[in-house]
């Protein structure tokens, strides 16, 4: 028992020489080139080509620099033309890597405004015509879900984390309403994506990287019930569970979230 724990702890030690040596100034060169990249690319081109492929390969790039394992199950799921509103836990910032780097969905992602100030980031998502969900006011509110909607009607699927903030200890908080009425308004699908591993690699109080797996499940979309408010909750609820049902036994379970 003692030798494997000191095998462990040299095991993360070198790790971590790894990150702070090798792998973190690899990663910050790839996100100002990934950045600048998507930001010349949308002024002179296709937006959503520009908005959504250098952004992929920065995503995949990060997981194989740092040596984390990746699986994605459900691809068979999604339908070649079809918008979709895809909801997911989060459980940390490597929720973003997962999904945009494995999903093999163009979309858009609703994200807090505050990422507008990050550099390079916020203006390569300023280019990509991401949706900055800005809820300072009922001007700004019905700003960012025109925009939502507009993105929607134009045939593009947008990803939302409905909780809104990430998670402290794992488990879920609640689902908040803004995906499932956008979905509802235009009937569209909604497909629950569950994320495993994201809180170990990197928990919200965590400075260091750890090594863990990294599983993204794709659901089966939740087609139109019909329209009104009553079967908007349903779709949230259904959503909610299967969500839930995805996520590995330590962190099933409602847990409260004081950011929400």
């Amino acid at each position: 028992m003692k030798k494997k724990s000191i095998t462990a702890v040299l095991a993360t030690a070198l790790y971590c020489c790894y990150q702070l040596f090798v792998a973190l100034p690899l990663i910050a060169l790839a996100s100002v080139i990934t950045s600048l990249t998507t930001i010349i690319g949308c002024f002179l081109g296709d937006g959503h080509f520009w908005g959504y492929y250098p952004g992929k390969l920065w995503s995949r790039f990060i997981c194989t620099v740092l040596l984390l394992p990746v699986k994605v199950e459900g691809r068979e799921n999604l339908q070649r033309g079809q918008s979709y509103v895809f909801v997911a836990n989060h459980q940390g910032a490597f929720d973003i890597f997962l999904i945009y780097g494995y999903l093999c969905r163009n979309f858009k992602w609703m994200m807090k405004h505050q990422l507008r100030k990050m550099p390079f980031v916020g203006p390569a998502c300023v280019a990509a015509k991401h949706i900055f969900v800005d809820k300072r006011g009922p001007s700004k509110i019905k700003e960012t879900y025109d925009k939502a909607r507009e993105t929607l009607r134009g045939g593009m699927s947008l990803v939302v984390f409905p909780e809104g903030s990430r998670t402290f200890t794992g488990h879920m908080g609640v689902f908040r309403r803004g995906a499932f009425m956008l979905a509802d308004e235009l009937q569209l699908p909604v497909v629950p994506l569950t994320i495993n591993g994201s809180f170990n690699v990197l928990p919200r109080t965590g400075k260091w990287v750890a090594w863990h797996p990294l599983r993204l499940t794709i659901h089966a979309p939740l087609p139109p019930l019909g329209k009104g408010v009553e079967y908007e909750k349903q779709t949230m609820a259904t959503a909610y569970r299967v969500v839930m049902d995805g996520l590995v036994e330590e962190y099933q379970g409602f847990v409260e979230n004081p950011d929400q």
